[in-house]
């Protein structure tokens, strides 16, 4: 099992990677929370570590942005709040276990191999709108038989429309998911990945699937 652990404080940090290293698994360490959402968010690993006290980007927010995402894998919290409704609010927010500093090494290995046990969710891998598809899988993205081509940021727009197809998605909630934090408000930079998007899917195919609300937002829909 490969474990990402994203824990700020360098003495904790490396306690944690050698002690799970010392059991056999696989680790990479990283101390910042902005960093740690692009590795997590990269599905490169079977399970997070995760501190909620980061610099930059909080535990909170990779927490809430992955689960967001539909990242699905399994998140051990690290947590100095020993209060339990800060435990319970961590658990909604999509944590699966955790911690309270200070911990034994056995019960933090204890933990995490309880969570390797558990069946890993199956997501669907292909989403269907029409006959646009999405491979989640192989990222491979097609209008009929035609592939298309794009960005990173235009993947995750669409993957975001895709999967809440028919509902219409504000400017904002497509920010937060494919930029993880608030532009200033007066940007276009949505409209612009929007109408980047509109020319390489619906120019030239029927039907047209990416519509706009105005005053409110954008929705996929056949």
């Amino acid at each position: 099992m490969k474990i990402l652990v994203i824990e700020d404080d360098r003495t904790v940090g490396q306690y944690v990677k050698r002690g799970l290293e010392e059991a056999r698994y696989q680790v990479d360490l990283v101390a910042d929370g902005a960093e740690g959402l692009a590795v997590a968010a990269a599905g490169r690993h079977d399970l997070v570590v995760l501190d909620l006290r980061l610099p930059g980007l909080s535990g909170q927010e990779v927490l809430r942005t992955l689960r967001d995402r539909g990242v699905t894998l399994p998140i051990l919290v690290l947590t100095a709040q020993d209060a339990v409704d800060f435990k319970v609010q961590a658990l909604r927010m999509g944590a699966d276990d955790y911690v309270t500093k200070p911990f034994a090494l056995e019960e933090l290995l204890a933990r995490v191999e309880a969570l390797g046990r558990r069946p890993k969710a199956i997501a669907p891998p292909v989403l269907r709108v029409a006959d646009l598809t999405l491979d989640s899988g192989s990222r491979e993205v097609r209008r009929g038989e035609r592939t298309i081509e794009l960005t990173p940021k235009e993947y995750a727009v669409l993957e975001y429309l895709m999967r809440h197809h028919g509902h219409v998605m504000s400017r904002t909630l497509i920010t937060e998911y494919a930029w993880d934090y608030h532009f200033d408000p007066g940007t276009n930079i949505v409209d612009v990945v929007i109408n980047r998007l509109r020319k390489k899917i619906d120019q030239g195919s029927r039907p047209k699937l990416i519509h706009t609300v105005r005053g409110v937002g954008y929705v996929l829909k056949a």
